[in-house]
């Protein structure tokens, strides 16, 4: 009989087999897909930003969905941890900006091979193609599980690792949420985290592909007064959709909530937050004096990307064909106004297929913060995006995959001692 059985092979997955295997247990871990760790692979844009250097109590901070949960676990196995591992294995890492670490190679490949060497060390068996349809309980206890042809598989301990609902096609389609509330497991309703903006306005649509570095873009409430619902400072980009890129991707759990109960949020992009208002307006001034001669939108090239002047001279009502010596004052602080306050409406997320990291799923009330466990199911551990955990970009959500797959790991071969 196979002692622990871990369900996905994704990074919560494999490492949870990797810690059960290394405390001696018989470990047997069942993937749907045709190989392991492929939501992985795809991480940090291939390179794979496998954890976060910054101190533990910033890691958490970094994880909005329930990161105090995680306190216990990441302690057990920190990012110092991680680095070691993936080192130990013949993959050294470098840190980038922002405490971001990944794989010398910027190849996510490397951690993910990394990986399956260690299980093929261990002797962990990897079945592929092995999709499990149920949970097998009884009175109270895990007792293995059933896949679709049929099969049963038992063991003492189980440990769901099965993603969330972003991304299907790496397999994340929802399986854990359906498997964990069948065995009594309150679901919270999963919500994309980690996705991009979809906006009313046409005019950013225009400007597919367009970055801009160095904006603070804020998110308020449709009420009176508005409350702000979040800001973020960075980095962002236009689509054919609205926005995305870093700090929208910070943003979209904020945005994703509020949008469940309301029609839209009211947005808008500070283009120069090194700047006060009246800093900026002479900035302006001095510019429309050098080029006093030329068209307002030719007076504007050192001020903005090229593509992004028309829509600000439109949002300020001002013809972008007049020439510069006629503009008004008043004209010229509408101008200060849109580039400080460059109004948006978001009125969606993406799909949740399409976000990166799933907000909602297993309630972490339900589940030991120590071990991963199931409070309703003895010998039942749930890791990973199939708990209601989700992170900002920057490695704290694989740091939180690895940290609870070692925390279960390790305890579920406890389990099967008993």
């Amino acid at each position: 009989m196979d002692r622990v059985l871990v369900v996905g092979a994704g990074p919560a997955g494999m490492m949870a087999a990797i810690k059960a295997a290394e405390n001696g247990a018989s470990v047997t871990l069942l993937e749907k897909m045709d190989r392991v760790g492929r939501k992985m692979a795809i991480t940090g844009k291939g390179r794979c930003n496998m954890t976060n250097a910054a101190p533990v109590p910033e890691i958490i901070k970094h994880i909005p969905g329930n990161g105090a949960f995680l306190n216990s676990a990441i302690r057990f196995f920190d990012n110092e941890d991680v680095i070691a591992f993936f080192e130990n294995e013949g993959v050294p890492t470098v840190t980038e900006r922002g405490g971001r670490v990944f794989p010398a190679s910027s190849k996510a490949s490397d951690a993910v091979d990394a990986l399956l060497h260690r299980l093929h060390e261990l002797n962990v068996t990897v079945r592929l193609h092995a999709k499990v349809q149920e949970l097998l309980t009884e009175a109270g206890r895990v007792r293995g599980v059933r896949l679709p042809s049929g099969e049963e598989m038992f063991a003492d301990a189980v440990i769901v690792a099965t993603g969330g609902a972003s991304y299907p096609r790496t397999g994340s389609t929802g399986d854990g949420f359906r498997m964990a509330e069948a065995v009594g497991h309150t679901i919270e309703p999963p919500t994309p985290a980690l996705v991009p903006l979809e906006t009313e306005e046409e005019w950013p649509w225009e400007l597919t592909g367009l970055s801009l570095k160095n904006v603070r873009f804020r998110m308020f409430s449709d009420g009176e007064p508005p409350e702000k619902l979040g800001e973020a400072f960075g980095e962002m980009m236009f689509t054919h959709f609205g926005v995305t890129g870093p700090i929208i991707l910070t943003l979209s759990r904020a945005a994703a909530i509020y949008l469940r109960t309301h029609e839209y949020i009211a947005a808008e992009i500070d283009l120069k937050p090194a700047l006060d208002e009246d800093t900026l307006e002479k900035r302006v001034q001095r510019d429309f004096e050098q080029y006093k001669n030329k068209q307002v939108k030719n007076a504007m090239v050192d001020l903005l990307p090229a593509r992004l002047i028309a829509p600000v001279l439109d949002l300020a009502y001002i013809d972008e064909e007049k020439p510069v010596h006629q503009i008004t004052r008043a004209e010229r602080l509408r101008i200060v106004e849109i580039l400080k306050h460059l109004p948006l409406t978001i009125t969606r997320t993406r799909p949740i297929d399409e976000a990166i990291v799933t907000a909602g799923g297993v309630s972490v009330k339900e589940l030991n913060p120590k071990t991963m466990e199931s409070k309703l199911v003895k010998g039942l551990y749930f890791v990973g995006e199939v708990a209601d955990v989700d992170g900002f970009t920057g490695g704290y959500n694989l740091q939180a995959a690895f940290s609870m797959g070692a925390a279960a790991g390790t305890w579920a071969e406890k389990q099967s001692e008993e």
